[in-house]
């Protein structure tokens, strides 16, 4: 696999080209002290992996990911532990090494990127035309740096908690730092329906319908005014 390397410490460089030499895996092709050097680099060339530092001066790693459009793998390095839960509300985001990284820590995530199915370039029309919902079974949240499965069937509501999110499924509630509008992208429009500013439901759990209120299990979500026309449509009304 063709990596990169971003990072405005060349000792920081230096240590990630030495451990991708000690695995058959990656080949480095190309290292980069700013992010915007890199993303020139990108647009040019096919990579398959980036090794991307966070705390750069100028133009953070957030910045760069936010920018950059191929799809492509993201290994974040940082000395700084703390943005883990932010980092994984990218998709494409799929390790976080903190510094000084361990071979054995190194070669964990080589063997995580393995496991990974490759993405055909046939499946990626019908992904893009599910009007930037998630058509999967599942997505994953971060708990305590540890990413958790939690089945699209299972999850019945979302409410929106100042700067988190409660996602309530059948077994447990998750109290994820995310916004209802990053969640919402994620999930399928075929079961999940924004009913109010601050709540996001699967609609096919929907209990009851009363007035501007609707029952999913036990909880009685308000329905907005603007929402309850395109409510209306998406059930199945005799």
């Amino acid at each position: 696999m063709k990596c990169i390397i971003i990072d405005d410490e060349a000792m920081a460089r230096a240590i990630i080209e030495q451990l991708c030499q000690q695995t058959d895996d990656l080949d480095v092709v190309a290292q980069f002290d700013n992010a915007i050097e890199a993303i020139k680099f990108i647009n040019k060339n096919e990579v398959d992996i980036i090794f991307l530092d966070i705390h750069m001066p100028t133009f953070s790693g957030f910045d760069f990911l936010d920018t950059v459009t191929k799809e492509v793998q993201v290994i974040l390095t940082t000395s700084d532990p703390q943005f883990a839960i932010e980092a994984f509300e990218y998709p494409r985001i799929k390790d976080y090494l903190v510094k000084p990284v361990t071979l054995p820590r190194f070669l964990k995530m080589v063997e995580k990127l393995k496991a990974q199915p490759k993405a055909s370039s046939a499946t990626a029309p019908a992904a893009a035309s599910s009007s930037g919902s998630t058509e999967g079974k599942e997505l994953y949240v971060n708990i305590d740096r540890r990413l958790i499965k939690i089945a699209f069937d299972q999850i019945f509501l979302i409410e929106a908690k100042g700067d988190y999110i409660l996602i309530k499924t059948h077994e447990k509630n998750y109290t994820v730092h995310s916004t209802l509008k990053k969640i919402e992208e994620k999930l399928p429009e075929s079961q999940f329906i924004k009913v109010h500013r601050s709540y996001i439901i699967n609609f096919t759990k929907i209990v009851d319908i009363e007035d501007n209120s609707v029952l999913i299990e036990r909880d009685v979500i308000p329905i907005s005014r603007s929402n309850r026309p395109e409510l209306m449509k998406r059930l199945n009304l005799l």
